[in-house]
């Protein structure tokens, strides 16, 4: 609006029937403190549970963008990124909550790093624990590597290691951070745009960050921000939908970037990995009548796990 103060931070959130905890977001967001203006975008995708009119009625300031169906997680911050105005553009999933000087932390981090274009903060689970929020870029040597537990061998500092056993209570340069928080450079979004579309909910972030870095970025973890994220909670109701759009990312980020020969080997240290699991799991069932659920359970999995990979091609670009 004329007169206004041009924002520093441009800040969207996705929601899509997640009311209560998107307001939880928007309350812990419109809390926080830095030296700037913000502007926050709210995209809805096609809720039924009252979302958009609760948000409006609550925070008017809040531009809402209404999807008439469910356009996917990229495509709808594509949207709001699109109309974004400030230096910065904070990506935040409705259940994700910032501390009170987070963003101030991402910014200073940012700031410090000019050769950074995105920065990813410290999530924390619910109970306070640490929850993992930073990964090396899929390939099909990391798969093979973390599926024959090779990975394990290295430190997490090492190129053939994994971050599992990483601490997150360092800076560093990272290949990729969660979706869940990141504040991105707007030359980020004016040289390569958003998000590719055709991820609609998983995955999306992966590509969109290792763009971003060939493009000449790096990612940068910031352990001084913390942000509480529940995870999944948009798809908990639907969880085998859920899973199914998480293994159709990775699917679509390694065809990709490592061509179908590159997807191909990827599915068979999967299921390399996955029928190992299964035998370990069942020679727990065999040995413990304490865990057999949880066993059984595993072995669903891992079961499932294997013929997904072996039989399901069908959404593979």
């Amino acid at each position: 609006m004329p007169g206004e103060p041009q924002p520093v931070v441009s800040a969207v959130i996705v929601s899509f029937n997640t009311r209560e905890m998107t307001l939880d977001c928007l309350h812990a967001l419109t809390k926080s403190q830095f030296n700037g203006t913000m502007e926050i975008f709210v995209v809805d995708n096609n809720s039924k549970d009252g979302s958009v009119e609760a948000i409006r009625d609550t925070f008017p300031a809040v531009r809402v963008i209404t999807n008439s169906q469910n356009v996917g997680f990229g495509a709808a911050n594509n949207q709001a990124m699109r109309l974004a105005m400030g230096d910065y553009i904070l990506l935040l999933n409705s259940d994700a909550f910032v501390k009170q000087d987070a963003v101030a932390s991402l910014l200073n981090c940012l700031r410090g790093h000019p050769d950074a274009g995105v920065v990813g903060p410290r999530l924390l689970n619910d109970d306070g624990s640490m929850q993992r929020s930073c990964f090396r870029f899929p390939s099909p040597g990391q798969a093979w590597r973390e599926n024959l537990w090779i990975s394990r061998c290295f430190g997490p500092h090492s190129t053939l290691g994994d971050l599992q056993t990483w601490a997150h209570d360092q800076e560093r340069e990272v290949d990729w951070v969660v979706g869940a928080c990141m504040l991105v450079r707007r030359t980020v979004w004016e040289r390569i745009r958003g998000f590719d579309e055709r991820f609609f909910l998983y995955g999306e972030e992966t590509d969109w960050q290792r763009r971003i870095r060939d493009a000449g970025w790096k990612i940068v973890f910031c352990p001084d921000a913390i942000v509480t994220h529940l995870g999944g909670t948009s798809g908990e109701s639907n969880r085998p939908a859920r899973d199914r759009h998480f293994f159709d990312g990775v699917d679509h980020y390694v065809r990709k970037h490592h061509g179908l020969i590159g997807l191909v080997s990827l599915r068979c240290a999967m299921i390399a990995g996955c029928g190992m699991r299964f035998m370990l799991w069942l020679a727990v069932w065999i040995a413990s009548a304490f865990t057999r659920s949880k066993a059984v359970a595993k072995m669903r999995l891992h079961l499932w796990l294997v013929g997904r990979q072996m039989f399901h091609w069908r959404f593979v670009w």
